[in-house]
């Protein structure tokens, strides 16, 4: 098809850094990939067979469009008995995934213009999403020196007559970083003194390794102007069924039913099915697949503080991604992602795919189990730049 056939807005665009790793992936059966978040592990027996029993009992037509109405009522049990928040049905907004989420929120709340500020490193299709939705991001850098928290002052000096909403995500992608309350209070005060939203992407709730997670949408007098985000990708184990969730005031909830009515209709019922029966039997399903993360992500952080050139926050504090130090080695990011990929032939991302802040590190997803991440690492200690003699 002709170019000019093409809308302007994506006659330049470029691969995603998520759509590259798939292709760079495929280049050889000997690539370990760790580069996307998508454990290794099969989502569980019980909840398959739990959809495939639903399945058959008919749940294979179109839900409400607001969401499963069991789902709704499941998420909402699920917040007061973790969390001790009431959340109200209408609130509450099943959707695609988180991803799909973000894009939903931004679409209902962003004029044309909007500053939209991200916490960087950040999870790599926020800023295209800002721009799809006609904002305009604005890149908050966090550092590795500071804990990889929010500076307040940081997140002030950047605001403008024409900022609409902050983005945080807590556990954060890719760094891992948890923030404290105390930060995240200030960021409610901040949002209140000059009238913004705060898109709380909470994806990583259960994998926060020294204290319990605490949502941001429980600080006080922050709920009229948060919207929540969360997805049963990670904390079920359950990447490709495709189902979230957004909480918000009924108000917004009401646009971003209207929105995604006229764009994907609703979300598949039978994923919308097991994601019921994940919620209502996560005591008995989420332990040992979480206990198996965590080794996973203890084991490589430890492996990589002995290997030459390389550093990473240990204990880890969050996720199961390593933000890994290699200015050491004198190289950047890319060039230390590519040659890893020609050398080692492991598929990591370079930091700078989170943003500008992200230069001097590496992303490693630690998805494989712990005998693949160990192989892993072995070929890249093997490689030259993080070889003791260099």
């Amino acid at each position: 098809m002709k170019k000019q056939f093409i809308s302007r807005r994506y006659r330049e665009i470029k691969k995603t850094a998520m759509g590259q790793s798939c292709t760079m992936a495929n280049t050889s059966n000997e690539v370990i990939n760790l580069s996307l978040g998508d454990p290794d592990i099969n989502t569980h027996e019980d909840i398959i067979k739990a959809a495939y029993e639903d399945a058959m009992k008919g749940y294979t037509r179109y839900s409400d469009f607001q969401g499963d109405p069991e789902l709704r009522k499941a998420i909402c049990k699920y917040y007061d008995e973790e969390y001790g928040l009431k959340v109200d049905d209408n609130e509450v907004f099943i959707c695609s995934s988180a991803t799909a989420g973000m894009y939903l929120a931004l679409e209902a709340v962003l004029d044309d213009g909007d500053e939209v500020i991200l916490q960087a490193p950040f999870f790599t299709p926020y800023p295209d999403q800002v721009k799809l939705t006609r904002g305009i991001p604005i890149e908050l850098p966090t550092y590795e020196e500071e804990n990889f928290q929010i500076n307040l002052l940081r997140l002030e000096s950047l605001i403008t007559e024409k900022t609409k909403v902050i983005v945080i995500n807590s556990p954060s992608n890719p760094v891992g970083s948890c923030l404290s309350i105390g930060t995240m209070e200030g960021i409610a005060r901040i949002a209140e003194k000059y009238d913004l939203i705060v898109i709380a992407d909470d994806i990583y709730t259960d994998f926060s390794y020294e204290e319990n997670f605490i949502p941001f949408m429980s600080i006080d007098g922050i709920r009229k102007r948060c919207i929540t985000l969360n997805t049963f990708s990670k904390s079920y184990n359950m990447t490709g069924w495709r189902v979230g969730n957004i909480i918000a005031p009924p108000s917004v909830t009401e646009v971003i039913q209207h929105i995604n009515e006229n764009v994907v209709f609703t979300t598949p019922t039978i994923s919308q099915r097991a994601g019921i029966y994940a919620l209502e039997h996560r005591k008995e399903i989420q332990p040992d697949y979480i206990e198996e993360i965590k080794r996973r992500v203890f084991f490589a952080a430890e492996r990589i503080n002995r290997i030459h050139n390389m550093s990473t926050a240990y204990p880890p504090k969050g996720t199961f991604y390593l933000f890994v130090n290699i200015k050491k080695t004198g190289f950047s990011s890319n060039e230390v992602a590519e040659a890893m990929l020609r050398e080692a032939g492991v598929l990591v991302l370079p930091g700078t795919d989170f943003g500008k802040c992200g230069e001097g590190y590496i992303r490693i997803a630690c998805t494989k189990n712990i005998e693949t991440l160990g192989e892993a690492l072995n070929r890249i200690e093997r490689m030259k730049m993080f070889g003791s003699s260099c």
